[in-house]
């Protein structure tokens, strides 16, 4: 006899069909557009709520979506949030419609339900910072779609009406703007011909105490400067104004120091430009700008090198950045041996694009680095050695040049060593103990230096709930979480296309 508990169950016929899961239908480009619109709509409500709170970092989220939402961003879309928020018998509605006019041919009817919607609904009167916001988003569409003249025409009536408005719920979108307003005379090649309005806009910012503005105004002035060589120019701006560092985003602060140390190093103070660069690089988002981070490892490469010193290996394998940064890879190796025919024929297979990158008038100046380098290795290989052995071994063109260049190398301490103008050769002097010397004090006051400003720079950028001096007010573990949770997202990167 069985028992019935030890029987193998049978299996049981499934219909694959009932198991199969079921295929999410992909949403059609008209539920695609109304979504775009549904998130459009629910950022102008947090501005709304920025001017009801008078608390300008929750515009700061909405600042942050624009480089997601920029990529899904078409005429219908747009035409069909202007339908939404403005009124019928509005004028301001009319012109923001004539210029997406004919922007996309492609696009299909997608305002059919929503439109229909919104004819009904009541509408309130439009906040500036809802127009401004609008408005902003045309002109990144019309940049994006490279209609650069009609960006140029949408952007000049958006910033002469941000001109009508002194509102500090504003100022965050004010320096977008101003941005953008920038952006699309850079991409049509007309950027001198705003350089007196934005010192103008800039007075204004000044006058209203907008900080991110000024500090935004000022990058866009230094950058137009450097951008037709005008370097002097740029230098007695950067020395006439001040830059508030605690007060606007790290993003800002990045550009203002690469801008500066760009400037240091065309005037030949390269420690002070390379402790600018260094900051650049971290005050930028770590995990994005990636093009802002080469342009500033770039400059930064060639300005260690014009110091004497050596980069790291480990600057040129960071991800994202190895392909772009092998050129001075090869630069820095020649540079590293002292082997002036490889400098040279890096410079000359790569001419173009330092030319591009604006680096090449550089170049030109680390000649004299890898000969100081070469000089330094035969300074220790050799305790005497001839001109003529020099000139071969640096390869140089001339014989006659190396007493010149050797005379230099030993007036700036390169070198230690004697000329004997009669046997033509060199005398290597006994080399000195470097611990005898304050060499190892001024490299340990140097370091110490560096973290006790990284600490206070940390400690300036922390940011504390307000009223936290107060203590009438008790504070709730449900208003806690929520606070934290409002500051957490108030401190993300601001990962946008700014760089």
């Amino acid at each position: 006899m069985v028992n019935d508990s030890t029987k193998k169950e049978q299996p049981k016929d499934v219909d694959m069909a009932d198991a199969a899961p079921a295929v999410k239908p992909e949403p059609t480009p008209a539920e695609l557009n109304n979504l775009l619109v549904a998130d459009l709509k629910k950022n102008i409500s947090l501005l709304e709520k920025t001017v009801s709170t008078k608390e300008t970092r929750i515009s700061s989220r909405v600042l942050r979506s624009i480089s997601a939402q920029r990529r899904k961003l078409n005429s219908e879309v747009l035409r069909t949030l202007i339908e939404q928020v403005f009124d019928d018998d509005s004028a301001i509605k009319q012109q923001l419609l004539q210029s997406i006019k004919n922007t996309d041919s492609s696009a299909m009817d997608t305002t059919s339900t929503s439109s229909s919607q919104s004819d009904s609904a009541k509408r309130s009167k439009v906040l500036p910072e809802a127009e401004v916001y609008v408005r902003l988003l045309i002109v990144i569409f019309l940049i994006d779609r490279k209609l650069y003249d009609q960006a140029i025409v949408a952007s000049e009536s958006l910033v002469q009406r941000l001109q009508d408005f002194n509102r500090r719920t504003l100022n965050p979108l004010s320096a977008k703007v101003y941005f953008y307003y920038a952006r699309a005379y850079e991409l049509s090649h007309r950027l001198e011909e705003i350089r007196s309005k934005l010192f103008a806009y800039y007075r204004t910012a000044s006058l209203r105490h907008n900080d991110e503005a000024q500090a935004t105004l000022l990058n866009l002035l230094l950058r137009n400067y450097l951008e037709y060589n005008l370097y002097d120019q740029a230098d007695k701006l950067v020395s006439k104004v001040t830059f508030r560092e605690d007060s606007v985003s790290s993003n800002q602060y990045a550009r203002f120091l690469y801008y500066q140390g760009k400037i240091k190093s065309v005037q030949l103070d390269y420690t002070e430009a390379y402790n600018c660069l260094l900051g650049a690089t971290r005050k930028a988002p770590q995990n994005s700008a990636t093009g802002f981070k080469i342009t500033v490892y770039k400059l930064a490469c060639i300005v260690q090198l014009l110091m004497g010193e050596i980069p790291e290996r480990s600057v040129f394998r960071q991800p994202g950045l190895k392909s772009a940064l092998a050129p001075y890879l090869q630069l820095t190796q020649a540079v590293r041996v002292g082997d002036l025919a490889t400098f040279h024929s890096v410079v000359n297979q790569h001419a173009e694009l330092f030319k591009a990158d604006k680096t090449y008038a550089l170049f030109q100046r680390l000649r004299h680095n890898v000969i100081k380098t070469g000089l330094r290795k035969i300074n220790v290989s050799y305790s005497r050695i001839s001109f003529a052995d020099v000139s071969k071994k640096l390869q140089l063109d001339s014989t006659e040049d190396v007493e010149f260049i050797v005379a230099k190398a030993i007036r700036d301490g390169v070198i230690s060593a004697t000329i004997d103008h009669a046997g033509q050769y060199i005398q290597s002097k006994e080399n000195v103990n470097i611990y005898s010397t304050q060499e190892p004090q001024a490299a340990y006051h140097r370091r110490i230096s560096f973290c006790l400003n990284t600490h206070n720079e940390s400690v300036k950028a922390m940011r504390y709930p307000p009223d936290a001096h107060k203590p009438s007010h008790v504070e709730t573990a449900k208003e806690r979480r929520e606070r934290e949770q409002e500051i957490a997202k108030n401190l993300e990167d601001e990962e946008d296309e700014d760089f």
